[in-house]
């Protein structure tokens, strides 16, 4: 009766219920289908570039990437770290020649979506699941050399 009042009968309620109900259900159906593009074998070799804001400075370096084995250059120092890929998306990153007990810890990286020329990952140190970041990394060559200028 108040649904008639306000010009509304029980038919297009229902109806509008039902629509609702419908449009719902598909969007639902569509985003849970959505898979994440994760082609991570483009990533394990080749050239490639990281910028991150330290501060509020923004702070770019270079790496190599061969399988198992990457070269960083960044504020004019070279960085070598061994890597051991746990899967297609997954690797621990251990400094070869550590200056101090925080570079001696391995960092957990871990490929979370995957695109033309980039991906995003998270990362932590080993056993430190609380302090995950994330973050984009750039490949700009096939190639393992550096551009001339950084």
């Amino acid at each position: 009766m108040k649904m008639e009042l306000l010009g509304f009968s029980k038919t297009q309620t229902k109806i509008n219920f039902i629509s609702k109900y419908v449009l719902f259900s598909t969007l639902l159906l569509n985003f849970s289908c959505y898979k994440v593009n994760r082609d991570c074998s483009n990533f394990r070799f080749g050239t490639f570039k990281y910028e991150r804001v330290i501060g509020n400075k923004l702070s770019t370096s270079f790496f190599i990437r061969d399988n198992d084995i990457e070269i960083e250059y960044y504020n004019n120092k070279i960085d070598t770290s061994k890597i051991k890929w746990v899967n297609e998306c997954e690797f621990i990153l251990r400094k070869q020649n550590p200056i101090n007990n925080i570079e001696k810890k391995p960092i957990s990286m871990k490929i979370i979506s995957t695109h033309k020329n980039y991906y995003i990952f998270e990362f932590s140190l080993v056993g430190d699941n609380e302090k995950r970041q994330r973050g984009k990394i750039i490949k700009i060559s096939e190639d393992l050399n550096l551009p001339l200028k950084f």
